[in-house]
This record gives C-alpha cells, sequence and structure tokens, in this order.
C-alpha cells in the first residue's frame, strides 16, 4: 500500500526552523498499530493523519509512542498542506478531534489555530520534577495532561539541563517549564520523555495552558511568546474566553511515499 507523507516545518518561516512534523492525508483509518510504527518510523515529535469522513475532516496525531489528544504543530502542518497542497477550498479548516472541533484560518501565509483553553490548576511541587529539572520553580501546575511549572527568569529557562530518565517517571504527557521573557511576554520550553520526545522544539498545544495562565499573570489577552527549543519558533496567542488563538506560519520540507504492507 502507498501512502503519501509531507513533512513541514511549524511554527517558523524557514526550512529547518520551529519544529517539523509529518503528515498524512488518508481515504480511511489505518490500524492503530500501523499508524503507531508509521510514527515511530518517521522519529518525528508528531505525525498527523487526516480522513474526510461523512461528519468532516478528522484528524489524530501520534508521536512515536503513543496517540495524544491534542497536537498544535502537527495541526497547522496539516492546514498548511491541505490549503497549499490537497486542494482544500475555503479559508477556515475545521478538523474533529479527540479535543473537539478545531478550527485553522488562513490569513495569507499566516495560519491561526482555535483551541479550547487547558484546565490548569496549582498543584504541590513534584520531588521528581524539582531534581530532575536542577532548578527550583516558583508554582506548579496541573493540566489536562501535562505538568506546567514556573520560574523565575528566562535565564533558568535557557540554561536548564533536564535528567530526562527522571523526570519521564512523572505520569504526564510531558512538562512545560516558562518564565517571563525578557524580550517577548514569555518563554518557554517542553520536554516529554513520557511521549517518546525528550525536547518538542515548539509546542502549540503548551500554549493552551501558558496563555491562559500568563493572561492572569501579565493582565492581558495577547501575547508574543517564544518557545527556546534549540530550533526555536515565535507564536502569537491570544485569549478568546474559553479557547486561545495561536498564530504561525508554515514551510514545506518533503513529499514522499510510504509503502506500507497491511
Amino acid at each position: 500500500m502507498e501512502i503519501k507523507i509531507y513533512q513541514v516545518d511549524a511554527f517558523t518561516n524557514k526550512v529547518f526552523g520551529g519544529n517539523p512534523a509529518a503528515v498524512c492525508p488518508l481515504e480511511e483509518w489505518l490500524p492503530d498499530s500501523v499508524m503507531q510504527n508509521i510514527a515511530m518510523e518517521n522519529c518525528l515529535a508528531e505525525t498527523a493523519f487526516y480522513v474526510n469522513e461523512k461528519e468532516g475532516l478528522r484528524i489524530r496525531w501520534f508521536t512515536p509512542t503513543v496517540e495524544v489528544d491534542l497536537c498544535g504543530h502537527a495541526t497547522l502542518a496539516t492546514a498548511f498542506i491541505l490549503f497549499n497542497h490537497e486542494n482544500f477550498q475555503g479559508d477556515t479548516i475545521t478538523f474533529n478531534s479527540r479535543s473537539g472541533q478545531l478550527t485553522v484560518t488562513k490569513s495569507g501565509d499566516m495560519l491561526t489555530l482555535n483551541f479550547p483553553v487547558d484546565t490548569l490548576r496549582e498543584v504541590n511541587s513534584i520531588p521528581e520534577l524539582e531534581e530532575g529539572l536542577g532548578v527550583k520553580s516558583i508554582k506548579t501546575f496541573k493540566g489536562k495532561t501535562d505538568y506546567m511549572l514556573v520560574f523565575e527568569n528566562e535565564d533558568q529557562i535557557v540554561n536548564m539541563s533536564p535528567d530526562f530518565k527522571l523526570i519521564g517517571k512523572v505520569d504526564a504527557r510531558g512538562i512545560i517549564v516558562t518564565a517571563k521573557g525578557k524580550h517577548v511576554d514569555f518563554v518557554s520550553r517542553f520536554f516529554g520523555p513520557q511521549s517518546g520526545m525528550d525536547e518538542d522544539p515548539v509546542t502549540g498545544s503548551a500554549h493552551t495552558t501558558l496563555t491562559p495562565y500568563w493572561a492572569r499573570v501579565l493582565d492581558k489577552t495577547e501575547f508574543l511568546a517564544r518557545q527556546l527549543s534549540k530550533r526555536k519558533g515565535d507564536l502569537k496567542c491570544k485569549l478568546i474566553g474559553d479557547r486561545v488563538e495561536i498564530r504561525g506560519q508554515a514551510r514545506l520540507y518533503l513529499v514522499g511515499k510510504l509503502f506500507v504492507d497491511l
């Protein structure tokens, strides 16, 4: 069986920046085990698959080891492919997903995700995270799938060198670390050894957690955010009630075919 595959760098205006994602358009769903093996073989933070069902487009996301409930950069990448390479007509795409309906709107080469905000509650510090990150946080929060730790300054985020084996013992999709930015509103990094990726370059879904938190702290609703991975990425975020808009660009890197025995 031949399957078309694209690779897209998301949340960047140039190739080799932002966060790479694979996108596989499908006529019908493959067995879950096959999609998981494709994601493992791709060895990217996310591989997105979509099918045009009776109810509309449905999207699913796989890391190299697990299927996840929400992924921003792979949704951005999928919309980029639909708009530019799969003949989608119109300026707004609605995806059905595990996290409900998600929309992506095109304006020039800028794409805007509209995602539900995360639910966030403050919790006690977690010894494995304090030790594994090597820096003491100011506050610790638990979202639907991730922990978020707040730190005093951007330098602590930049210089953080986690013990991935230790933080990987914490039951979560991943760990968000954040602080107020020097040149942007806030900065972050995302560590996900539990999900098969030690560090994710630019994590759109993490900004559904970050944006409502910083909205309360900074008393504003629009932000320029920067994820401080090696590849780096800038995101424009806006809190609108119980939704978050996340804006970014994307660039095509690869088009190819997969050959899979079912």
